[in-house]
């Protein structure tokens, strides 16, 4: 590895980055609490140097993947701590971004995560998504959902991720990760085959098409716990966008399939607080006899109306979580509303809470 690249993990590590950017014409940059922000110790550019540390991150293997391909996702340990990798090319010259990954799984408390999602992990089958942007701490969600299992039932996990992020120490369940590339050639073929592997908790890095979905489905439907996570931004449209990926004549079936197995839909979002961290603001629908005939009826329209009048089920809009925030002095109104997806609804929220 290039002696410049770690430097600059070392530096992101020190100032708690998310992320780090190398690309060709840009200063070398990190990510700090939702912010860019330039890498010290880099006054110019040098392309040259920014192609030689991003192709330092690979192995010989990896480059002739990237060659070919043109893109690249991996993972790599150094400095103590993981990291994931995107290497790819724009404007003809090679780029990437890193996300930079807890060697420790954080606590829930920690995370700041609802008390009812630690009871997702005594579920002995379901069909759990997590959902929300690209950033906003979906797999950390999972993974600490999947380290209480790990913790206190004796199950054996088996991750699907490309790449593999956490890494989960055995406890009482013994870990299965397979990481697409290395360990598995597809998501496709690799879920068909997790079946015959004993699994009784199965996460699925990410369900990008119809066979990934159809996949998870039907092991979520045979008996198991399933867990994935989607980048959609409500509950409401990820059922939407789960169905729409299967063609006009399977709709019928898959959304009754859908609503027999789904368990549960998290919408998350990581929101700047006052003292300029982050903190989660979570959308969370259950999965309730109601809420499985609207899915079966196709009425996902009326699902926000059930999020808000379940309140005693465990259910939160993620206005009401965001309204939460606000009022605790976490972070300000206008951070709220540039986050909600119902701008009326949170106003309405708080003013009533003001008067």
């Amino acid at each position: 590895m290039n002696q410049k690249i770690e430097e600059i993990l070392k530096f992101a590590l020190v100032n708690k980055a998310s992320d780090i950017h190398l690309l060709f014409g840009v200063l070398p940059k990190i990510r700090v609490n939702g912010e860019l922000r330039n890498v010290d110790g880099f006054t110019e550019v040098d392309n040259n140097l920014i192609e030689e540390m991003v192709l330092s991150l690979l192995t010989d293997k990896q480059k002739e993947d990237f060659k070919n391909q043109r893109e690249l996702d991996f993972s790599f340990e150094a400095a103590e701590n993981r990291f994931r990798c995107n290497v790819y090319f724009q404007k003809g010259s090679p780029a990437c971004a890193l996300r930079l990954i807890s060697s420790q799984i954080p606590a829930f408390e920690e995370l700041g995560i609802p008390d009812i999602l630690r009871t997702f992990a005594n579920y002995k089958q379901g069909f759990i998504l997590v959902t929300g942007p690209t950033g906003h701490g979906k797999s950390t969600t999972v993974a600490a959902i999947l380290d209480e299992i790990n913790r206190t039932r004796a199950a054996h996990i088996v991750t699907i991720e490309d790449p593999v992020e956490y890494l989960i120490k055995p406890d009482k369940s013994i870990i299965s990760q397979r990481e697409l590339g290395n360990d598995t050639n597809s998501f496709d073929l690799s879920l068909r085959s997790c079946l015959r592997q004993d699994p009784n908790v199965v996460f699925v890095g990410e369900m990008r098409d119809l066979e990934s979905i159809s996949s998870a489905l039907t092991i979520a439907e045979t008996g198991h716990l399933v867990f994935s996570v989607l980048h959609t931004n409500s509950a409401s449209q990820t059922i939407d966008r789960i169905i729409d990926v299967f063609p006009a004549e399977s709709k019928d079936e898959i959304k009754v399939q859908l609503a027999s197995a789904i368990t549960a839909i998290v919408s998350q979002r990581l929101v700047p607080t006052i003292n300029g961290e982050r903190v989660p603001a979570f959308e969370i629908l259950i999965a309730t006899p109601a809420v499985k005939n609207i899915i079966r009826e196709g009425k996902t329209f009326m699902i926000d109306n059930i999020i808000q009048t379940s309140a005693d089920l465990g259910m939160v809009s993620l206005e009401t979580s965001l309204a939460k925030l606000v009022l605790a002095g976490k972070i300000t109104e206008e951070v709220a509303l540039s986050f909600c997806t119902s701008q009326v609804d949170l106003e309405n929220k708080l003013r009533r809470q003001k008067i």
